[in-house]
């Protein structure tokens, strides 16, 4: 063990062929089986590479609207044109750019930023980025063939309806989202156990780096906002699908109900978006300032603060909607009060420069440009919160500008920042200084000469969405110079990626830290992360011990080999750091590409009713998952390894202790955030029903569901059963007790009746009918995934694999059954008794 004094873990000279192991077990795939690498040194470059290829992309059709709208009556682009070239700039740039790019430099910088050698679920990554990837271009190529969706990016019904929306437009959009918000909760699962799990030995909570701070947070906000948007996106595909009237008033539903699902996704989105933004400029301020961050504790206060008050800003864009006075007070308030947290950390930066000998170089002008402009998007963001100036400026193009100065001046210019002072880490080579100052001349001087007059357009009365406009409105002048503004900054875009391009081709060589930054990721670093994993005492463990890349290099900390011969990292304690056990990670693999592109295949195919092509995509989904989860539950090699001098740990933990046990808690917050939603949506057409249920709707008798619940909870205590079995070595009565679970759920579900169900709601006859009929779909699914995963536990126990060193799949099987239950249980009480109380 180390300590302060200066101790070291591996402090005897390293056996011979230690490192040509550790440099064999992390080798990467050549060729074209890189598309099989895993690991986050090539995952995290895809996924940024892909990330900037949609900035490009949206900002091309931003360009082609600035054109038609660069003078009045344009006949450039006609309506409909206009319309999907204007939803799907702001659908890539919000689903495909914003939050992909910052789970993307994060998968690729944390890990360096932790101490480890790779996130916990290195295969979960894989699959996030390749779900990412192939769905996305997919969907961005609807543009090409004429069913690009025309409704905004924000789809709102019932103009979104199979009514006003006949096309497919619509049905890519909200299947088409499906895979990026699959996409986006696994990376935030991998992020938030990565950061709680996989740390530096005494890299405690408090010595954690800001950027792992804020994307812990932004991970917990992912986990908890991006559910809402799944239930609101399958309850209008239900509707257009099948006539189930969610949204349709002449038959009980509510529009404002899509809108209430849509912005508790959406404006959280905003700080998913600026909050690791606002981590990655406290990362590189004391670095270009050459001194620590001031007021580290007030921010990551105000990081974990911003996260809690942006979910109360829910409707701060339905101030017109016709909400109960309350209600817009609260959401005013609440919008006034997330400037407070966020006020803080701009005032620690600014308190930071002024602290520090600044060095003047791209990163700094990259910073400071972020701080101009994003002020000034935080001041307009509080003149919209209040409500009498906010009826007066909703949809104009006063909106518009506040919009972009808080989105691209609160995470594009920290973005290039962090591009041009991470680039060394990759390669070695920094991007050149003197063209930097003609990129961000351009960019800033193009970027607020495109949006600041949009203000102005916006105060005088021209509202936004629409593709032409009268010359004589006054308005002319306005967005000429917003159209010329938006291709000067283009064209500093341009440059930089010209620039960029004669640095990324160059032979790679040693970084050798030229900001002489004082965090982990500038140590020297291979495929493997670094060469053994340091042991930490400070919040800037470069300036506090200037020996430590020298250390590192030479094996003398934590895990300087491969006890397995495979890849492997430490798992230490969630709050201070210490080491628990060993984890074997696992290797490269072409699973996870198989599955991304069978999620992708299925949610785009059932998007053009290709149902029995889709349905095979989702087994091939299926078939890829169980057979990756099949080659991760081993048995450990080892009971314990040494991991430093002396020193040995358990190799591989069981329950609470194992990092996938609080994966599973992590995606079960996920799907009840799901249960939630539809929740929220039964009771709001319940209370908003005139009588509830309405005439002509029933449910059946209570016996049902009653006997139902019964077997669901005998189900639930067969999986304990199997457990205590398993941890008794009793192999039989496991595979007895998870077969007799499974009869359970199928006979609970067959008490339901689905089929008959439905035949009695008719969902298509009114809007609370379809609510009840969603959540009992909802459980249906869960059946479902309860029978799969069941009889993979039984395949496991009969083929010897499940054992008490190996039984993750039983404990992490049991989880879901039980939560399952639970759902069951809460699902039909808010059925049969939201009629008495409404």
């Amino acid at each position: 063990m180390t300590d302060t004094a200066g101790h070291l873990p591996s402090s005897l000279p390293r056996p011979p062929g230690e490192l040509e192991r550790l440099e064999r077990a992390w080798q990467p795939p050549k060729g074209w089986r890189l598309l099989s690498a895993v690991n986050n040194s090539y995952i995290g470059v895809f996924y940024i590479a892909t990330a900037l290829l949609f900035f490009v992309l949206a900002g091309v059709l931003g360009l082609m609207m600035r054109a038609q709208l660069a003078l009045p009556d344009s006949t450039l682009l006609s309506a409909q044109t206009y319309n999907q070239v204007f939803t799907m700039h702001g659908t890539v740039m919000m689903f495909l750019f914003a939050v992909p790019v910052v789970e993307a430099i994060a998968v690729y910088l944390l890990p360096g930023m932790l101490g480890a050698r790779d996130l916990p679920f290195p295969r979960l990554s894989a699959y996030a980025f390749w779900t990412y990837a192939i769905g996305g271009i997919a969907f961005f190529c609807t543009l090409f063939f004429g069913v690009s969706p025309d409704g905004g990016w924000f789809m709102y019904p019932p103009l979104t309806g199979k009514e006003h929306s006949p096309g497919l437009g619509a049905d890519f959009w909200l299947l088409g989202i499906g895979f990026i918000e699959i996409s986006a909760i696994a990376g935030a699962i991998e992020l938030i156990i990565g950061i709680l799990f996989t740390r530096a030995p005494g890299m405690t909570l408090s010595r954690m780096p800001v950027y792992a701070w804020a994307m812990l947070v932004t991970a917990f906000m992912i986990v908890f906002a991006f559910p809402a948007i799944i239930a609101g996106t399958l309850l209008l595909e239900l509707e257009r699908a099948f006539d189930w009237p969610f949204f349709i008033a002449a038959r009980g539903g509510d529009s404002v109900l899509w809108q209430h699902l849509f912005w508790f996704f959406g404006h959280p989105e905003v700080y998913i978006i600026f909050l690791p933004a606002a981590g990655m400029v406290s990362m590189m301020v004391p670095a270009m300032a050459r001194t620590p961050l001031v007021g580290h504790r007030a921010i990551v206060l105000a990081l974990v603060a911003v996260g809690f008050i942006s979910f109360a800003l829910w409707a701060h864009h339905m101030f017109t909607a016709g909400l109960s006075r309350h209600a817009m007070f609260f959401v005013s308030a609440a919008s006034f009060a997330v400037a407070i947290p966020s006020g803080v950390q701009v005032f620690s930066w600014i308190a930071t420069f002024w602290k520090g000998r600044v060095q003047m170089t791209a990163p700094t002008l990259f910073l400071l440009g972020f701080h101009f402009i994003f002020v000034l998007g935080g001041l307009t963001g509080v003149m919209v919160a209040v409500l009498p100036f906010d009826w007066q400026v909703h949809d104009t193009y006063f909106i518009v500008a506040h919009l972009h100065y808080v989105l691209i001046g609160g995470m594009v210019f920290p973005v290039f920042a962090g591009l041009y002072y991470w680039l060394p880490v990759f390669n070695g080579h920094r991007l050149s200084e003197r063209a930097a100052r003609w990129v961000f001349g351009l960019m800033f001087g193009g970027f607020n000469l495109a949006f600041f007059p949009m203000h102005i357009s916006g105060l005088m009365g021209m509202p936004r969405r629409v593709y032409t406009y009268a010359g004589d409105l006054g308005w002319n002048l306005l967005n000429l110079l917003s159209s010329v503004g938006a291709f000067i900054l283009a064209l500093g875009i341009l440059l930089f990626f010209i620039d960029a391009a004669r640095v990324l081709f160059k032979k790679k060589t040693e970084h050798g830290n030229p900001w002489n930054a004082p965090t982990l990721e500038w140590l020297p670093q291979e495929t493997y992360g670094m060469r053994s994993i340091p042991q930490i005492s400070s919040r800037e463990p470069l300036w506090h011990r200037p020996t430590l890349a020298t250390e590192v290099v030479a094996g003398r900390h934590w895990l300087p080999g491969t006890h397995s011969g495979g890849r492997e990292t430490l798992v230490t304690s969630w709050r201070d750091a210490v080491p628990q056990h060993l984890l074997v990670l696992p290797g490269d693999s072409w699973w996870p590409l198989i599955a991304a592109a069978g999620t992708a295949g299925f949610f785009l195919l059932l998007t053009v009713a290709q149902v029995a092509l889709a349905f095979a995509c989702g087994v091939t989904v299926v078939v890829a998952i169980v057979v990756w989860l099949w080659q991760g539950d081993r048995q450990p090699h080892a009971a314990t390894a040494e991991v430093a001098d002396g020193v040995f740990l358990p190799v591989g933990a069981r329950g609470r202790a194992s990092h996938s046990w609080w994966a599973v808690i992590i995606l079960l917050c996920v799907d009840a955030t799901v249960f939630a939603s539809l929740v929220f949506a039964h009771v709001h057409v319940s209370m908003a029903a005139d009588v509830c249920p309405p005439p002509g709707a029933q449910l059946p008798a209570w016996v049902w569901p009653a006997a139902s619940a019964g077997l669901l909870l005998l189900g639930s205590a067969a999986m304990a059963g199997a457990q205590a079995a398993l941890a008794r070595g009793r192999r039989t009565p496991v595979w007895l007790l998870v077969l007799l679970a499974v009869l359970c759920v199928l006979a609970a579900f067959g008490m339901n009746g689905w089929g008959h169900q439905l035949a009695v709601l008719r969902p298509a006859a009114n809007a609370w009918s379809a609510t009840v009929a969603a959540l009992l779909g909802w459980q249906v699914f869960h059946v479902a995934v309860l029978l799969t995963m069941g009889l993979y536990v039984c395949a496991r126990t009969w083929t010897g694999r499940l054992s008490d060193d190996a039984r993750a799949s039983l404990d992490n099987t049991a989880l879901l059954w039980h939560y399952v239950t639970v759902q069951g249980l809460a699902g039909m009480g808010i059925i049969h008794l939201m009629p008495l109380f409404s």
